[in-house]
């Protein structure tokens, strides 16, 4: 059976402890700190005056078109409207792919650090997480030579997720064609790219995409993404996977039977963020520049952390030079600052930093991290 998320323990954890009366920074949660944008706000208020009844399970028609003019504007990749599969978050849209397609005993390749819940997802379908770590060493990146010896006749799906959680890692075009020569000779591998960061990056580099640099697995690749983190409508809860239309088809029909539809109102209000100016999504990566920036100069003032400044997403993913990273989050939480053990990322021995949240409370808690860890080891 999968666990509860460690992500939210700590966040309830941290959410007691502000109920007894203590200051607590929260560093846990992968939520925006903004409001979505107004003109999206705007498009839910006059939605929900409309007659919204029931709508296909694979999305309203006018979502599934913004999201088809979306991927051709920002990536230039073209699908068609028999490969849009819709859900309540991309969360959704990724368990009803390994619910439709895992049988028991198939496997699936994990890069650690991964984010949490793919494990958890994998497992009920039926599925064997296969864990491959990536160290910080390989920039958190899965390398052809290590897919190569972790794909055996019982893998069926390969997780990329680009700008990572936890890491922020990215993938140069050279290294995805690598990935994608690995991947030729496996016809019965698909290739699950959860691509939900893509717009929050912080290089000069255009976004690249594995089905942009290999569009003969485009037949194998399901790309997911959604609005809950560019747009900041993490509640709204609308994702949607692009794929080939056999397994949109496969993933529509669980989604008739686990919830029928994501909400229209969330539906409609996503067309809006999609067409509406993009001029949003610059200015808030911005902001998050400045505070991976400021909460970087602070963390390196300590030398029992090594930080690699994340290529995109908001967050930090610090190695402790020594120490349990689950005691060590213990102790900063007793500190006042709320964090999540890299063990909950299969990356024991990190700490993971959210700085999806004001620079002022950001810099308190990068403070907090700093002092408990010098007070350790003195």
């Amino acid at each position: 059976m999968p666990s509860g998320s460690p992500i939210l323990e700590m966040a309830r954890r941290a959410a007691e402890q502000r109920a007894q009366g203590r200051h607590i920074v929260d560093l846990t949660l992968g939520e925006p700190d903004f409001a979505p944008p107004d003109h999206v706000i705007a498009a839910a208020r006059e939605a929900a005056g409309r007659v919204l009844g029931y709508n296909p399970a694979n999305g309203l028609p006018e979502l599934r078109r913004a999201v088809l003019h979306a991927h051709e504007r920002d990536r230039g990749l073209e699908y068609t409207d028999a490969e849009v599969a819709v859900g309540c978050g991309a969360k959704q849209v990724i368990f009803n792919a390994f619910f439709a397609t895992l049988w028991p005993g198939d496997e699936v390749i994990v890069p650690a650090p991964y984010w949490a819940s793919y494990p958890d997802m994998v497992r009920p379908c039926g599925g064997l997480p296969v864990v491959v770590d990536c160290p910080a060493e390989s920039g958190f990146r899965l390398t052809a030579h290590a897919l190569q010896a972790a794909i055996t006749a019982r893998t069926r799906w390969v997780v990329l997720n680009a700008p990572g959680n936890p890491s922020g890692a990215t993938y140069s075009h050279e290294e995805l064609a690598f990935l994608a020569e690995v991947l030729r000779p496996h016809p019965a591998v698909t290739i699950l790219s959860d691509e939900i960061y893509a717009h929050i990056r912080y290089g000069d580099q255009e976004y690249v995409s594995l089905a942009q640099i290999a569009p003969d697995l485009r037949e194998r690749i399901l790309l997911v993404d959604g609005v809950s983190k560019a747009y900041a409508m993490t509640g709204w809860r609308v994702g949607w996977g692009l794929g080939p239309s056999d397994l949109v088809r496969r993933i529509t029909a669980v989604q008739t039977q686990n919830c029928t539809q994501t909400a229209a109102v969330s539906q409609l209000a996503a067309v809006a963020a999609l067409e509406g100016t993009q001029e949003v999504l610059a200015q808030r990566r911005a902001v998050y520049r400045r505070r991976r920036d400021a909460a970087l100069a602070i963390l390196r003032q300590s030398r029992h952390l090594d930080t690699v400044a994340p290529d995109g997403a908001f967050y930090l993913f610090p190695r402790l030079a020594t120490g349990d990273d689950l005691a060590v989050a213990d102790a900063l939480l007793e500190a006042g600052c709320a964090t999540v053990p890299g063990s909950a990322f299969g990356a024991p021995g990190h700490l993971r930093l959210s700085f999806a949240t004001g620079i002022t409370t950001l810099e308190a808690g990068c403070r907090t991290v700093v002092d408990v860890l010098n007070k350790a080891a003195s």
